[in-house]
């Protein structure tokens, strides 16, 4: 039995208390693990973007095997009591549950992204642009570097701000002026370009959700 962390990415219902958890770790990458008594467990264990720490129970009949002992290692105070940062982060989990495939792995990876949740948790103000700056760190941290000429096709008309952003650090890009309909194009078109990239087609449900949230 080893005890691991976890980033939540979301979760699939089994049965009457039982759940299918989908997470990515530094051990094993994007992988869902059985929960066995979700309800016992608690359901602000397992929201969205969760770190946990919890031990895995290996099944050497399936590949589906179990975790139990769930701990949050961190609350994430600060993004469950803000609407705006919990609508974010709604975003991110959905993003990277579309994007990461299950047995994937990437080195380095979970850290970024338990950094990246870290840094929304701790953001006391100019947060609105968090999610456009996650999407351009996703590619690269994925492996796509992605440059202006790369992405040119898919920003297109919206190819200054998307500019603005490649060429600001973290804090800089926090502070980019951007209405709410720019901000969504550019999320749009950095799914596009995701979608590219890993081939596959990501349609993220929340997105509708931040559209409305930042009009």
């Amino acid at each position: 039995m080893d005890n691991i962390e976890l980033i939540v990415l979301g979760t699939t219902k089994v049965g009457e208390s039982a759940m299918v958890v989908h997470t990515l770790s530094r051990e094993y990458g994007r992988r869902g693990f059985l929960v066995r008594s979700a309800k016992k467990a608690g359901t602000a264990l397992l929201l969205p973007l969760s770190i946990l720490e919890a031990d895995v129970v290996e099944n050497p009949k399936s590949d589906l095997w179990t975790i139990r002992n769930l701990h949050l290692r961190d609350a994430l105070n600060g993004i469950r009591g803000n609407l705006e940062k919990n609508t974010i982060s709604l975003f991110l989990s959905e993003v990277l549950f579309r994007t990461l495939k299950e047995g994937s792995y990437e080195d380095g990876l979970y850290e970024w992204c338990t950094g990246s949740i870290l840094t929304l948790d701790a953001l006391e103000s100019d947060w609105a642009n968090f999610h456009v700056r996650f999407l351009l760190e996703l590619a690269g941290a994925l492996g796509f570097r992605p440059s202006l000429e790369d992405i040119a096709p898919f920003a297109k008309e919206h190819i200054k701000p998307m500019k603005a952003f490649l060429e600001a650090d973290f804090s800089a890009s926090m502070l980019i002026p951007l209405s709410g309909s720019i901000r969504n194009a550019l999320c749009e078109a950095l799914l596009q370009y995701l979608s590219y990239h890993t081939e596959s087609s990501i349609q993220v449900n929340s997105l509708a959700v931040l559209r409305d949230l930042y009009r």
